[in-house]
């Protein structure tokens, strides 16, 4: 049945129309936008998932900024380590140089001052923003390194890393340290080699209340082979009612360097012999035992101030000295090596995580630009065939006027 009133074909062709209409605006929308999902309308699930992994990836790029900020930190602090180490080598030789007899140890002697107060100049500009981590002034820096997404929410993680001493300052010499037979002592007793043969090498030192009262944070240490014990007191320990503090100290050693579990290696303490500790190396190797004093607020290589090789004594006596002061600078250059590496370990994964975070990102709400110019074209026709198809159908009226001529 016909109908002047109702153009039912009208309607369909219309309607038709504006359906393909609207998937061409759509279609329109992904190309300008280059994304299926573009607001919270076309897919609230999935725009949801996307935003969180956005927040995450811009969190994750400042992370690498952190990271890299850290790593040129630490960078200058392994530099002026090593710059230490080396300089402190240079200084190594000159006193090897002064255990002749046929040398002129007073000019030598200068040049162990010159490289002592250029040691004191790398420390002092080692800083990068500020921040020194070679003078003993920071006891840590923190670096932020992630952001962990669990249930319960977001938490940050870091990497500590542990500053060191280099400094040359306030030194106060104390005499604490002596030698049963084969160990060598400095001059002012804070320093002390012991060489124990393998197979039964034996020697003693003993610690005393030396030339200084002894002071919350004062420190003795003991190096065997690569492994460091260290003992540093307390205030209930040099409470001024106690008077056995050379005994604690060697009580604390003992116990610090038992815990290394060195191989061949016994340490035993007598309490009738205050302050004494007994080395014996049943071992299969030589052993090589050093020790050093650090009184509390001293930099930690301050006993470079008590070297003076004019004297043969004195050239004797540095040997140890230095060999401790060595020791420490290469030690803080490995710290700082390590915690490089980590951290640049950690950025590079940090990267890789953010381009997996955008690859996952771009494949929930990114448009399939080949599929899409494909359906567009495929809309244009539709719309094309839709709009003749309304125009036919709006010619139906006309039509029926034929049934009245």
């Amino acid at each position: 049945m016909s109908s002047i009133l109702t153009n039912n074909g009208a309607m369909v062709a219309l309607q038709t129309m504006k359906s393909i209409s609207a998937n061409m605006a759509r279609t329109q929308s992904e190309i300008s936008t280059g994304k299926t999902v573009a607001t919270a309308k076309d897919n609230a699930a999935v725009w949801s998932i996307s935003k969180v992994m956005e927040a995450d990836v811009e969190g994750f790029d400042r992370i690498s900024d952190s990271l890299s900020l850290g790593s040129s930190t630490i960078a200058v602090a392994r530099e002026a380590a090593e710059t230490v180490a080396d300089l402190l080598k240079t200084m190594k030789g000159k006193i090897v140089d002064a255990q002749g007899d046929n040398v002129d140890r007073a000019k030598l002697q200068t040049d162990v001052v010159a490289l002592r107060e250029q040691i004191g100049s790398v420390v002092s500009a080692a800083q990068f923003n500020g921040l020194n981590l070679v003078n003993g002034s920071t006891a840590s820096m923190d670096i932020l390194s992630s952001l962990d997404r669990s249930t319960t929410g977001v938490t940050s993680s870091t990497i500590t890393v542990n500053g060191e001493d280099l400094s040359t300052g306030a030194y106060q010499a104390n005499d604490v340290f002596s030698a049963s037979s084969n160990g060598t002592i400095s001059a002012a007793g804070d320093t002390f080699v012991l060489s124990l043969n393998s197979g039964g090498g034996t020697d003693d030192i003993t610690i005393a209340d030396g030339a200084t009262a002894w002071a919350a944070g004062d420190s003795v240490s003991m190096r065997i082979g690569d492994r460091v014990a260290t003992y540093t007191l307390t205030d209930a320990d040099v409470d001024s009612g106690n008077n056995s503090v050379p005994d604690l100290i060697a009580i604390g050693l003992k116990n610090a360097i038992d815990a290394l579990g060195i191989d061949g290696l016994t340490v035993d303490y007598d309490s009738a012999n205050a302050g004494q500790l007994s080395f014996t190396n049943d071992g299969t190797a030589d052993v090589a035992v050093s020790g050093q004093f650090k009184n509390a607020g001293s930099g930690g290589l301050a006993q470079i101030n008590s070297i003076d090789i004019s004297t043969a004594a004195g050239a004797t006596q540095a040997l140890g000295t230095i060999e401790n002061l060595l020791q420490t600078a290469i030690d803080a250059a490995a710290a700082f090596g390590s915690a490089e590496t980590r951290i640049e370990t950690q950025n590079s994964f940090v990267g890789s995580l953010t381009d997996a975070l955008r690859s996952g990102i771009g494949s929930l709400v990114d448009a399939d630009m080949e599929e899409t110019s494909a359906r567009l074209q495929a809309l244009q026709v539709q719309q094309q065939l839709a709009t003749q198809a309304l125009s036919i159908a709006n010619q139906q009226p006309q039509n029926l006027l034929s049934l009245f001529r």
